[in-house]
């Protein structure tokens, strides 16, 4: 994925939750049922975007959003970051970080 297709995707008015995961991270590969999920029962609320720390054409956002570890996980709306977190993070928590500016952005438009 390209930096401007990135920029263009976080800058709508819907809400993006960023993986920044590497493919030999172990706690990454862990997450993914939990991203499954969150897609499955989320997914009319979230786009959710997977972005590989180790490939080339993603070291600009890598180091635009200082990624240091994996996975980290950055919700998106209208260009601004809202929340983020680092390592195994239930689906509870994404969930309802999920649910909450959603319901924020549905009263605010």
């Amino acid at each position: 994925m390209t930096t401007s297709i990135f920029d263009n995707i976080i800058s709508q008015r819907h809400l993006s939750l960023i993986d920044f995961y590497a493919r030999w991270c172990g706690a990454c590969g862990d997450m993914e049922p939990t991203l499954q999920r969150i897609a499955l029962s989320l997914g009319d609320m979230v786009n959710i975007i997977r972005i590989d720390t180790d490939k080339l054409e993603h070291r600009k956002l890598v180091r635009r959003y200082n990624i240091v570890a994996v996975p980290t996980f950055i919700l998106f709306n209208s260009g601004e970051a809202l929340w983020r977190d680092s390592g195994i993070v239930s689906y509870e928590t994404i969930a309802s970080t999920i649910r909450r500016y959603a319901k924020h952005d549905i009263y605010s438009r």
